[in-house]
């Protein structure tokens, strides 16, 4: 029960003005008001009654749930100690529409028994704002039992999407709890985070939890679910990528009984205070789509960077190009029982890449160089059949709206994000660090090879509204504050795509102002009948069954790598883009070297100093070891760390912190950092070590004289996941580019 006497500070920084909580509107400012409500992480406040305010801000409504009051004011922040404690919930922030975020901690008196507490934000609760009540979203095991047959292996399927990073982050445990695990209409969501015991867990503990669903599962799935489990706990599925594929099977099956209809509107204004647009949209703006009749359906926003240098010609290009690629391979027109989600995934990217060096090509010829060059960011969203597949580069963002929620389905490519995603700070308090808006990687600013698009697709078992926006909307959370009295609308069926548009500018206009405003509107309408037959659940001849790994022809980004060591890749790999796994929705990021000049960006915006890893320092020199021929030429070995040369290359495929013996970070290595290794010695205090000199790429003959060594174990390496570039791959290596310094207003 709320506290009649308590008060909601208005959001708006200029106001602030109190509020009763049965406002949604402040009574000066007519600003909506943010009613944020936290969840109390582990025991909750056992000790604490409902209506009490904590730290003078926190609303306590029952003993796991607070209402922060104060919301425009920064909370107290965990400190550096206790950053290892959340680190799981920083490093999952790409898949926080199912996990909730870190919003700061729980500070309790010196006379509470309690220790201070960690506050998730946007936990999964259902609040009732005509009766004044708030409750937890049902668990899975009890909503199961009323859903569709599709929404059922929609919810496993993004269990099975899931699994793979929580059991890197040693969190897997918290899918197989009842208790955590919770749906809010499609969407799975977890209630908090529990660490895995002593031992992970397995693919078999998994089907056995899903066993315990058989007695209510719909009957054109229960087989299927039955095989399924039956799969995993004899290790038949032996990782989570079998897994996927065999639930995308079944998806595709029950699509078939699940037509849809589209509706796409675009939208762009240059705004009340630029002299040109440089955003551009697809399809033109003002332009309504409807499929059917139409056959195609694809919507793209990007916002150019340059100023008059261009960006609005990179943002056309972009628009141009991939609406041509996108047109080419027909991709709009692939029927529901033939798509392959790996191969469209892939194909999205590379017409990524194609506009991305469309652009690259046009500033080199051009001779542009730093903050000349023209770039811009991108979000495309394209719907098929029972399924959205969003593809983003840059901040412009992708919004999933339901009757249910709001949910920022993107995680913008910039400094802030990665400070998150490195789990080196909480993001409320990252944004409001210098520099934090900063882009790490837009379209056009280096060849594709140094390109990672972020690519998500979501299984459609209800209707939905996607916003695609720039940043001209999206700052100062305007779409969190106004989704529900202008785009919800759509949903119920009050308004159409065509007439929210416009009032969305308006508020972008009128609420920011500080930018060009690009939006798309994709309006997904789904009608679900439960098919007569059931479902057969087959493994993919793909997959090899007796490993569980994907055979040849199969990019092996998508393997199961969470107890693989080492990747090896293989002769006649691309060097490329390499398509994302879904589980891995985050952005990729550069660092360079000494003395190389980065192309920055600039819009009017701040110049960022960017802090650069702490590199291990050159120990003492030792004898060195006498050069190795180099086995290219003379030893066409496979290439792999336990042949290690000099000269050969190495490259990271994740985010990888390097730690001392006593547990202290000294290194950050990125992922897709090239080093190039000078040499290898014998540790002369661990004779059984071999200790790897490398270097960072600048050229891959010569490593440059003026750098210091990297010199790591080679028992580090080989529990990290690195690569081993093969000879024909070498060429690719080169310096990754700085971030870019786009930076928009802040976010928050």
């Amino acid at each position: 029960m709320e506290n009649d006497a308590a008060l909601l500070y208005c959001p708006n920084e200029v106001c602030q003005a109190p509020n009763p909580l049965t406002h949604k509107f402040c009574q000066q400012c007519r600003t909506p008001l943010t009613k944020r409500y936290l969840w109390v992480e582990k025991e909750g406040l056992s000790m604490t009654q409902p209506g009490a305010i904590l730290a003078e801000r926190y609303l306590v409504i029952d003993k796991s749930i607070v209402l922060d009051t104060q919301p425009r004011l920064l909370p107290e922040m965990p400190g550096a100690q206790n950053l290892q404690a959340i680190r799981a919930y920083l490093r999952l922030i790409p898949h926080r529409i199912h996990i909730p975020q870190v919003y700061g901690i729980l500070p309790l008196s010196d006379g509470q028994s309690q220790k201070d507490k960690i506050l998730l934000e946007k936990p999964p609760i259902v609040i009732n704002d005509t009766e004044q009540t708030v409750k937890l979203c049902p668990e899975l095991t009890t909503a199961w039992r009323d859903a569709t047959s599709i929404r059922q292996i929609n919810w496993l399927w993004q269990i099975a999407h899931l699994w793979r990073s929580l059991l890197e982050e040693g969190v897997a445990s918290s899918l197989l709890d009842p208790h955590l695990l919770r749906v809010e209409g499609s969407l799975v969501r977890l209630l908090e985070l529990h660490s895995d015991a002593a031992k992970a867990p397995n693919l078999p503990q998994l089907g056995e939890f899903w066993q315990q669903l058989l007695p209510q599962a719909r009957p054109a799935v229960a087989e299927f679910i039955n095989q399924i489990s039956n799969y995993l706990i004899q290790e038949e599925i032996r990782s989570s990528e079998q897994l996927i594929a065999v639930l995308d099977s079944g998806l595709a099956e029950l699509g078939r009984s699940q037509p849809s209809t589209i509706k796409i509107f675009t939208k762009t204004d240059t705004g009340r205070t630029r002299q040109r647009n440089e955003d551009a949209c697809y399809p033109p703006s003002d332009t309504l789509v409807s499929k059917p009749p139409q056959q195609t359906a694809l919507a793209i926003v990007c916002d150019g960077i340059g100023g008059h240098e261009g960006g609005n010609v990179a943002s056309n290009l972009a628009i141009e190009t991939i609406q041509q690629q996108v047109q080419q391979k027909e991709l709009t027109k692939i029927p529901a029982d033939h798509i392959d989600p790996l191969q469209l995934i892939d194909d999205l990217e590379k017409a990524v890449a194609t506009a991305n060096d469309k652009i690259s090509q046009r500033n080199d010829g051009e001779n542009r160089q730093g903050r000349q060059r023209m770039g811009t960011t991108l979000v495309m969203g394209l719907p098929i059949a029972h399924e959205m597949y969003i593809t983003h580069v840059g901040d412009s963002r992708a919004y999933w709206i339901t009757r249910h929620n709001c949910y920022q389905v993107t995680l913008d490519d910039d400094v802030a994000s990665r400070e998150v995603r490195l789990g080196y700070a909480v993001y409320r308090e990252a944004v409001q660090q210098g520099g934090a808006g900063s882009l790490i990687q837009a379209l056009g600013m280096n060849p594709s090879v140094s390109l990672h698009p972020t690519s998500q697709r979501f299984i459609l078992d209800e209707d939905a509204v996607f916003l695609l926006t720039s940043d001209g909307l999206s700052d100062f959370d305007r779409v969190e504050e106004y989704w529900e009295t202008e785009i919800l609308p759509i949903l119920t069926g009050e308004r159409d795509v065509a007439a929210v548009a416009p009032k969305l500018i308006e508020i972008a206009n009128e609420k920011n102002g500080h930018d060009n405003v690009t939006i798309a509107l994709v309006h997904c309408q789904v009608k679900y009948a439960e098919p007569g037959s059931s479902l057969t659940a087959v493994i993919p001849e793909r997959f090899n069954n007796n490993t569980g790994v994907i055979s040849a022809g199969v990019p092996e980004t998508i393997l199961d790598g969470a107890h693989q060591k080492t990747k090896v890749i293989k002769e006649n790999k691309s060097a490329g883009i390499g398509r994302l796994p879904l589980n891995l929705i985050a952005p990729f990021l550069f660092i360079v070297g000494a003395g190389f000049l980065g192309f920055w960006i600039q819009r009017s915006r701040s110049p960022l100093a960017v802090n650069q890893p702490t590199i291990i320092p050159s120990p003492t020199p030792q004898q060195p070891t006498p050069p190795q021929p180099t086995s290219v030429e003379q030893a066409p070995v496979e290439r792999s760390l336990g042949n290690l040369a000099p000269d050969w290359v190495i490259k990271t495929t994740k985010d990888t912190q390097f730690y001392n013996d006593k547990n202290q970070p000294l290194l950050l290595l990125t992922n897709n950092t090239l080093l190039q290794v000078i040499k290898t010695e014998k540790d002369p205090q661990k004779p059984q070590e071999l200790l790897v000199h490398l270097q960072r790429c600048a050229n891959i003959k010569s490593a440059t004289a003026d750098q210091k060594p990297i010199i790591l174990a080679k028992s580090q390496l080989e529990t990290h996941k690195v690569a081993v570039l093969q000879a024909d791959e070498q060429n690719s290596c080169q310096k990754s580019s700085e971030p870019t310094n786009k930076q928009p207003t802040r976010k928050t």
